[in-house]
């Protein structure tokens, strides 16, 4: 017969608290083998040895109730995949928590013993904006690895030629020019503004690191400054006519788009080329709205979301027909390919976030209609597109 251990035994083998033990307990995960003749709980080696793949599994990362319904009632059709998928949720995590410290260190060493609190606030805001995008940038390459590379598409749309003089506003990451590097046309003269503590950090290492193999006579140059204050600009007119100027994926971080615009303009060449991407019709509203309507199922909500994108696509080009002469839209798209429902609905509940109760009520017939799909057709086609402004003087 099994020796039998008290709470505080198992515990004490198990290198956790009494507390620790009647939580699990209460959590349905470790239940005593037996009470004594005082009601109080015994555990046997069975016990302590699911207790010990509690704290391990907690360990790396697992919660009370992922371990109590996937590992230790024996429910994990696939323990591999479960810790796949517990690996990808800590790289996520370490990924922000680099990022943190990144923008953390970089403050410290551009500011030193000037920082206020209002430093921290940006930290935090451009940490934020960062993940978000890259979030979208990777789950992007996920579903269009087939497909021809986005900003190699936004690229080839500006018909960059040589001598080009570019203005590149809220440049980041730079993609842009990343992903183009060695075919960036001859002459070109790129100067790029960001801020500090955001990934256009690491474009300008980039710059240094790579310059030697960029086409004769290109220049990138790269400077921090907050392109809403009004110094900034400035500055920029002081070496003002520019052929080209990009300002991409920086319409929502504005506070004053319309006065952006204008001092963009500014210093604009007549025979110049401002691109901007602004408000526009959702992609995925369009095609979730179809799905729906396929299934019978009303949902008010998109129709409204759709709506109110179109007023506002329609507010952002009045907005640039003020300052240009001549507004030309442009739509770039690429196929999104899906063939797992489950990364579907995780989409659908990224997209309309507040709509929580809606999804879950649906959940099991949505799934059935994509699962439907994917088996009839290999996989699903999402024609996801993006609309981008070319804006003239003349």
């Amino acid at each position: 017969m099994d020796k039998k251990m008290t709470s505080g035994q198992i515990a004490k083998k198990a290198g956790v608290s009494q507390k620790a033990v009647r939580l699990y307990d209460e959590k349905g995960l470790l239940k005593p083998s037996d009470y004594s003749e005082g009601n109080y709980r015994l555990y046997d080696e069975a016990s302590l040895k699911i207790l010990e793949k509690i704290v391990a599994l907690k360990q790396i990362g697992f919660s009370l109730e992922e371990i109590r319904d996937s590992l230790v009632t024996g429910k994990a059709e696939n323990v591999k995949e479960a810790l796949k998928i517990q690996l990808k949720q800590m790289e996520e995590k370490r990924y922000q928590i680099e990022k943190v410290i990144l923008s953390i260190n970089r403050t410290l060493e551009r500011k030193n013993d000037e920082l206020d609190w209002d430093d921290v606030a940006d930290i935090v805001l451009n940490v934020s904006q960062d993940i978000k995008a890259d979030e979208r940038h990777f789950d992007a390459l996920k579903h269009t690895g087939k497909e021809q590379d986005w900003y190699e598409k936004i690229f080839e749309s500006l018909n960059i030629c040589e001598n080009e003089k570019v203005l590149d506003l809220g440049c980041g990451f730079a993609k842009l020019w990343r992903n183009n590097w060695e075919d960036i046309p001859k002459g070109t003269e790129v100067t790029g503004y960001d801020l500090h503590g955001s990934w256009a950090d690491d474009f300008d290492d980039y710059i240094r690191e790579n310059k030697d193999r960029l086409a004769g006579g290109v220049k990138i140059d790269l400077q921090f400054e907050d392109l809403e204050d009004e110094k900034t600009w400035k500055m920029i007119n002081k070496d003002k006519d520019y052929s080209l100027i990009v300002a991409h994926y920086i319409n929502y971080e504005l506070k004053d788009p319309e006065t952006f615009v204008k001092r963009a303009c500014a210093v604009l060449s007549d025979d110049g080329m401002f691109s901007f991407n602004g408000a526009g019709l959702s992609s995925w509203h369009i095609f979730f709205k179809k799905a729906f309507d396929e299934m019978n199922i009303k949902a008010d909500f998109i129709e409204d979301g759709l709506k109110e994108q179109e007023r506002a696509q329609n507010e952002c080009t009045s907005m640039l027909e003020r300052h240009f002469k001549r507004v030309e839209k442009i739509t770039l798209s690429n196929m999104w390919h899906y063939t797992d429902v489950c990364e579907l609905i995780a989409k659908i509940k990224d997209i309309f976030k507040d709509q929580e109760k809606f999804i879950c009520k649906y959940q099991d017939k949505i799934e059935s209609f994509f699962l439907k799909k994917i088996e009839d057709e290999g996989e699903i086609l999402i024609e996801i597109g993006s609309s981008f402004w070319h804006c003239y003087k003349r």
